[in-house]
């Protein structure tokens, strides 16, 4: 039977259009076999394995397996089940239905006529008069209806289906016969579906092998007869339930199940991009999948196969190397994950009886259920904590309504007595299964899903587990069923380390950064164990105009390069969008663009759940009430990380917190925080104008474009704030005595007249050092914050011993006092400026991030 593409969890894509060419990887591709070939194999193709012409040979070259006797049961065309059901009811409404008709007797003539040219299978005599047939039976059904005979009509497209694939094999002259399974198999409908006479079916099926020798057969899929002898079908997607009783009925040792999909996936591909195809499952799992609302198969399908052993293999016609997935009573041992598979279950609700008088009371779940089975109405999940205060069930939202007016009116005499107080009905609820045998016995796993869901924030309506340990289902809002199909997904089969990152600031500390990533990219997957490897993946990039989001990860050592060819305008929401991917369990945006635009977003970023890293000191030493923002947001979302703000890869601001965390007291913060000053009075000694000395650092790149935002002691003044906030000091950058180098005269002119007039510098500086020489001392641009708070950046003379007139030309220096520190500081020093030097500090703390979440890196 042909039916619409799959919709639920392994799913993959949607069915080819019908008129879609075969790809010569198709045609040509070797079929992947088993290492033994099975004495007796059945195969089943489904509708859109069966598309045209062309698909049925395609279907013919994947059936030399070696296979001493073989069973193709086969559905309908692509699409004709869903025409012929259309056309009935056209037909029963009064309706035109001919043209519809006729479009399909053409389909299958023109079929019949590339398979079978010269007629000589008889295919297109049969074709002919099975559709004279049907248009007898609808002008008799016009007349007077029969709803059997209307329901069973849609099983004539595997009847044709049949003829076509026989004509594909070679007919009667190459071994091959059509078995019309209405001889043979006879079903009666039951509470759980479709039953099968197993009895009088093999009965059938050894009186038809009596007459015919051949011992390769091909079967009409989803038709049979009752057991008055009436035409009937197994119900939708009842092909697959069709292969199962045929291979149980032929004794077959295997059954393979072609489709368009390589196997069952572990989720849902166009809902997770990361979903993997499983190598094998169990029966047990299979069956958990299928009735939790995964249609790669049947749910009735395994119980055939099950009850007899034989193995049940999905495979795609479409890429037959693929070997696809084993479902056998004992699946191969799995390396890896507890779960094989996530499936969602749409369009629900949950009911919920609330009673204090219900505790401890025999019979109320009884009453519950046996009201809701008189309403006929279909529960999904069950829960009930270990109180008995209340009972909820999940059913379907359609029967929402009946089943909360069944439950009022079965426990009306208990609310009457205030023993119950309310029945509440929560629409639009989804439910998400998680199904793996690895679970049984095994601690964690629960823990495992519920930590993934929480990362995504996940609201838990309602949980379920049975005592089999085989499924763990949780009620979740609809609107969130993405988000956490995703998140538990990544929770179970990615690094529990994979982090969505996105680059904004491609220039020179970026570009360094990419480049690290890239050197130490193999050396951070190289970890053997998943859980601790740590997966870097560089999703979207942005400057301060334009942006690319990637649909999958660029490689680090393409990205600065390719980043413009596939840029779009800049929007900053759509980028944080984007890079906090649901089917990836963390998000981290790297900022080294410098812009304070840009730093505005952190709070709501980190509100979201998006780790920030950046060298950057706009967010850690702007507004204050923004840094407390951001502060405010990370307690409960995503970390903040700013080392390389204040000392490039120095690990300064990792020495301070340390200091604090473990009790210290701070009383004094001293140093030398710009590399460019650091320079400068290291290398002025009174002979050498100052000027001068601008000029050489300017011309070496040690100083910004403009040499005045180094001179203006403003951004040393930004660090000093930063350190302060992280020591708990409420200091904002209007509080810090700043001594600026550049003269109040030329701090507003141009770049050129600056330099024109850099001389200025000279005589003020010349007195101050020979001051100082005169006492025995030299210069150094200082930053100081004491125990109450007063914080000032400039020109000091340094006592002798001072740590900051031992340091190399352009180092950073801090040193800490503290109570523990009191006489002798705790240094920090080395170099604090440079691309490579202020990347190493962000990828620093990119690893710390990754190392909270479990890496070892």
């Amino acid at each position: 039977m042909s039916s619409a593409p799959p919709q639920a969890a392994f799913d993959a894509q949607p069915d080819a259009a019908v008129a879609e060419e075969p790809l010569a990887s198709d045609l040509d591709a070797p079929v992947a076999a088993d290492p033994v070939a099975p004495a007796r194999h059945t195969h089943k193709f489904g509708g859109s394995s069966l598309a045209d012409d062309a698909r049925y040979r395609v279907a013919v070259g994947l059936l030399d397996d070696g296979s001493r006797e073989r069973v193709v049961v086969v559905s309908a065309m692509q699409g004709v089940t869903d025409a012929l059901v259309a056309l009935v009811a056209s037909a029963l409404d009064g309706q035109d239905w001919a043209p519809a008709w006729a479009v399909l007797r053409r389909r299958h003539v023109e079929a019949a006529q590339s398979l079978d040219p010269h007629d000589r299978h008889g295919t297109i005599e049969a074709i002919e008069a099975e559709f004279a047939r049907l248009r007898e039976t609808i002008d008799g059904l016009r007349a007077q209806p029969d709803d059997v005979l209307a329901a069973a009509l849609p099983g004539l497209g595997e009847v044709l289906s049949s003829y076509l694939m026989h004509a594909a094999l070679g007919g009667d002259t190459a071994g091959w016969t059509r078995l019309d399974a209405r001889e043979v198999l006879v079903v009666h409908p039951g509470e759980m579906g479709v039953g099968v006479d197993w009895a009088q079916s093999r009965e059938n099926l050894d009186a038809w092998r009596k007459q015919h020798r051949s011992r390769d057969v091909i079967v009409t899929g989803f038709v049979a007869r009752d057991s008055h002898g009436r035409d009937t079908t197994l119900g939708r997607n009842g092909s697959d339930y069709s292969a199962a009783i045929f291979a149980n009925l032929f004794d077959a040792d295997a059954l393979t199940i072609w489709t368009d999909v390589d196997g069952v996936l572990s989720a849902d591909p166009r809902l997770v991009p990361d979903a993997v195809c499983l190598p094998s499952m169990s029966y047990a799992e299979a069956c958990e999948l299928a009735y939790f609302g995964a249609k790669v198969l049947h749910p009735q399908t395994l119980a055939p196969v099950q009850q007899r052993g034989i193995p049940l293999r999905i495979r795609n016609t479409r890429n037959p190397r693929a070997p696809g997935t084993l479902i056998s009573l004992r699946p191969q041992a799995d390396v890896g994950t507890p779960v094989k598979g996530l499936s969602l279950v749409h369009d629900l609700a949950v009911l919920e009886l609330v009673g204090n008088g219900m505790v401890g009371v025999p019979g109320t779940a009884e009453r519950l259920f046996g009201a809701l089975r008189g309403a006929g109405v279909s529960v999904t999940m069950i829960s009930q904590g270990s109180s008995e205060h209340s009972i909820c069930v999940v059913v379907r939202a359609d029967q929402a309504a009946r089943g909360r007016d069944a439950i009022v009116a079965a426990f009306a005499d208990a609310m009457a007595d205030g023993q119950t107080q309310h029945v509440t009905v929560t629409p639009d609820i989804c439910v998400l299964a998680a199904v793996g045998d690895g679970m049984v016995g095994l601690p964690g796993v629960a823990a495992q899903l519920f930590d993934g869901l929480a990362k995504a924030r996940i609201n838990l309506r309602a949980i379920a587990q049975g005592a089999g340990e085989r499924n763990i289902s949780v009620a979740i809002a609809a609107r969130d069923a993405t988000r956490a199909l995703r998140a538990a997904h990544s929770a179970f089969w990615l690094s529990p380390q994979c982090i969505s990152i996105g680059l904004i600031g491609p220039g020179k500390v970026g570009r360094a950064l990419l480049a690290q990533l890239a050197a130490a990219q193999p050396r951070l997957q190289r970890d053997a164990r998943p859980q601790y490897k740590l997966d870097l993946r560089l999703r979207a990039m942005a400057d301060s105009r334009r942006m690319h989001l990637a649909p999958r990860a660029m490689a680090f050592e393409d990205a600065g390069d390719n980043f413009a060819a596939d840029a779009e305008a800049l929007d900053l929401e759509r980028f944080a969008a984007h890079v906090r991917a649901e089917h990836i369990p963390h998000a981290l945006i790297v900022d080294c663009s410098g812009s304070d635009a840009v730093a505005a977003y952190y709070p709501q970023w980190i509100a979201a759940g998006i780790h920030v890293v950046t060298p950057s000191k706009h967010a850690g030493a702007g507004p204050l009430a923004r840094y407390e923002a951001i502060r405010e947001a990370s307690r409960n979302g995503g970390q903040f990380r700013y080392e390389a703000t204040v000392g490039a890869g120095l690990p300064i601001i990792q020495t301070l917190r340390s200091l604090l965390d473990t009790g210290d007291e701070l009383t004094e913060v001293e140093g030398i925080l710009s590399g460019t000053l650091a320079w400068l009075f290291n290398r002025y000694d009174g002979q050498t104008a100052f000027s001068e000395l601008v000029r050489e650092a300017h011309a070496l790149g040690y100083t910004e474009p403009d040499p005045r935002d180094d001179l203006s002691g403003t951004d040393v003044a930004r660090k000093l704030v930063i350190l302060a906030r992280e020591a708990g000091r409420a200091l904002s950058l209007e509080q810090i005595e700043v001594e600026s180098l550049v003269p109040e005269a030329l701090r507003g002119v141009s770049k050129e007249e600056f330099f024109e007039r850099l001389h200025e510098l000279d005589a003020p500086l010349q007195q101050r050092f020979d001051a100082a020489r005169a006492a025995g001392l030299s210069l150094r641009y200082i930053a100081r914050l004491d125990r109450d708070g007063r914080a000032s950046v400039g020109v000091v003379s340094p006592p002798p011993g001072h740590a900051s007139l031992h340091g190399a030309l352009t180092d950073n220096l801090i040193q800490f006092r503290t109570r523990r520190y009191a006489d002798n500081p705790l240094v920090v020093q080395g170099p604090g400026a440079g691309p490579d030097v202020t990347a190493a500090g962000v990828f620093g703390d990119m690893l710390t991030i990754a190392q909270t979440l479990g890496a070892r890196a």
